[in-house]
């Protein structure tokens, strides 16, 4: 056995060691916390009202489709039920103004989608930078080097013990109600 083979057997173990011993410091030195985000919007006061703006936008988009799609059957039924007594120039205007409901109604779709996107995003945003100091606040408090997002971070289990969200709900809702 040679020397460099022997302190090749005495090397791997120490730094196996070393590993293992700044592994261990490094999971005792580290308190995590987590919050469930998804939770914070559907269960704050502030998330609520935020979620109904949505959804009323949505309903009013979704009426205004509704609509147009009524108008389109109307014409589409109107044009296959008057095919044989209409002349060829009310048919031809009638048919001008389905393709234009229907580009209509096809404009409003995306248009409305990008908008509810777009809203969404802003609300979110707005949301999101009010909960940042809330969740920085209770992190200080607790002592916590690290704060995880339970509906971002696909954590698969998690102490319960360490699970801050209605915390966060608690101070989100009291900084509202002071405003």
């Amino acid at each position: 056995m040679s020397l460099r083979s022997t302190s090749k057997i005495v090397l791997i173990p120490l730094v196996v060691l070393a590993i293992l011993v700044t592994l261990g410091y490094s999971q005792q030195a580290g308190k995590i916390g987590v919050v469930n985000s998804q939770d914070v919007l559907e269960k704050s006061t502030e998330g609520k009202r935020v979620m109904a703006q949505i959804q009323d936008k949505d309903k009013q988009n979704q009426s205004r489709l509704n609509t147009l799609d009524e108008d389109i059957r109307k014409l589409e039924t109107r044009i296959n039920t008057q095919r044989l007594t209409l002349t060829n120039e009310a048919m031809m205007q009638l048919s001008s103004d389905l393709e234009k409901k229907r580009t209509e109604r096809k404009r409003f779709a995306e248009d409305s989608l990008r908008e509810m996107q777009e809203f969404t995003g802003r609300l979110f945003q707005r949301v999101q930078t009010e909960l940042l100091p809330i969740i920085e606040q209770v992190g200080k408090e607790k002592n916590l080097d690290i704060i995880l997002d339970l509906a971002r971070s696909g954590a698969i289990y998690f102490n319960p013990t360490i699970d801050l969200t209605q915390e966060v709900i608690t101070k989100y809702d009291a900084s509202k109600a002071s405003r």
